[in-house]
């Protein structure tokens, strides 16, 4: 039994170096050249971009009953100028076949100081002028959600204050 290599080469990505006796059809299932494939490896990334996995936590219809098929809603894109969602951004998701927006009250990535990380990514659904689609959220949202969703009412002009009303508890 042949042993298999993995070394960085560069930083784009990561090249396989087989010892003799081994091919690429028995890494990947094809058939090649000895030491022509290559491995791809993605990091673990807890930010919110494209296609990542969410997790509605207020109790709209729709939310329920994708995430007891266990067909979580998969950000489609996100709407602020880095491409990468933070907490009170509003999303665009794919659940159900359908494309819903909704904002986002929890990430697992790293947070500023004093801004509490969660062991998931929450997402709140909203329709287009901003009112929840549920009426209750059984997660605790951060406190500082209050002044980023004030502040996004004000200029944007759709009124996300009544994500606030619908939360029972604050962290």
């Amino acid at each position: 039994m042949a042993q298999i290599l993995l070394r960085n080469f560069t930083r784009a990505g990561n090249a396989a170096l087989l010892t003799k006796g081994t091919s690429c059809s028995s890494i990947t299932g094809t058939s090649a050249e000895p030491g022509s494939c290559q491995l791809h490896t993605t990091p673990a990334c807890c930010e919110i971009r494209k296609l990542a996995r969410l997790r509605v936590v207020d109790n709209s219809d729709l939310g329920k009953r994708a995430m007891a098929e266990g067909r979580p809603p998969r950000c489609i894109h996100v709407y602020n100028k880095r491409g990468v969602g933070l907490i009170g951004d509003k999303v665009l998701v794919a659940i159900k076949g359908q494309m819903k927006k909704g904002i986002l009250v929890g990430l697992k990535q790293k947070q500023r100081i004093k801004q509490p990380q969660f062991d998931s990514n929450n997402l709140v659904l909203i329709d287009d002028n901003g009112s929840p689609l549920g009426t209750r959220i059984h997660v605790p949202i951060p406190t500082v959600l209050r002044t980023i969703l004030k502040e996004k009412t004000l200029a944007k002009g759709a009124d996300y204050t009544k994500v606030l009303a619908i939360a029972s508890r604050y962290v």
